[in-house]
């Protein structure tokens, strides 16, 4: 009996231990992750400023995520987000799919880009796309799935640019934006699947509110009128 006991102790006891560890570097977990495993979904860089999470309730804040932007773009990032509240339910996350109650990504930046061959938000949808595989979630059969009940994009700052602009950008508005049972028809969704609902709603906005042809239009006009006072002042 002893001899089964005592290997019974001490898994029990790396067990606890192992727990207590897990609760006290979980904000730097969540945080690698967020880095790792976002950068190679959307081929660009991604990463937190701080993570913080309470495992005894499953409210947390992820505070500074910035999502740089693929290659081939000229303006610094695609999105940056000050602040995003998070609220688990605690009791589903044993099993196959994790409720998120609450997801709120407050005070985004949010620059448009039109390149040569698209935007910026397709090329990242593209290249999550390309992650999951032709079946949809390839990296993460068997993995975490996810449903959001209320998903809100609140206070956004937005600016749209164009290949001709040279980087440069212009406000444009944008309004915000709520989404209801995300990933619940499909029986949830893996975390690059909800990445992918979520830039395609932004992108969806972000369509309507950046036209490229007024925007071109526009910084003619202001090059025209740029001119003509250069001219003015060589009169």
């Amino acid at each position: 009996m002893k001899k089964i006991l005592f290997p019974l102790l001490i898994i029990t006891l790396l067990g606890v231990g192992a727990l207590y560890w897990l609760a006290d570097n979980l904000d730097e977990i969540v945080a690698d992750a967020i880095a790792q495993h976002g950068s190679a979904m959307t081929q660009a860089r991604v990463g937190v400023e701080k993570v913080e999470i309470a495992p005894k309730n499953g409210k947390g804040v992820i505070s500074g995520l910035l999502l740089g932007n693929p290659k081939g773009f000229k303006t610094p990032f695609a999105l940056r987000v000050e602040r995003i509240e998070i609220d688990v339910d605690l009791s589903s996350v044993t099993k196959d799919v994790t409720v998120i109650r609450m997801l709120i990504i407050d005070k985004p930046d949010i620059i448009y880009e039109r390149g040569e061959t698209g935007t910026n938000f397709d090329a990242i949808q593209k290249n999550i796309a390309a992650y999951l595989g032709p079946k949809g979630n390839a990296h993460q059969r068997g993995g975490t799935r996810l449903i959001v009940e209320e998903l809100t994009i609140c206070n956004a700052n937005a600016q749209a640019s164009a290949d001709f602009m040279g980087g440069k950008t212009v406000s444009i508005p944008l309004p915000d934006i709520a989404l209801k049972n995300v990933g619940k028809a499909r029986g949830g969704v893996t975390p690059g699947e909800l990445g992918q609902e979520i830039s395609r709603a932004l992108k969806a906005k972000l369509s309507v509110a950046g036209n490229f042809e007024r925007l071109r239009k526009s910084a003619g006009e202001t090059l025209d009128k740029a001119g003509n006072a250069i001219k003015d002042l060589v009169k």
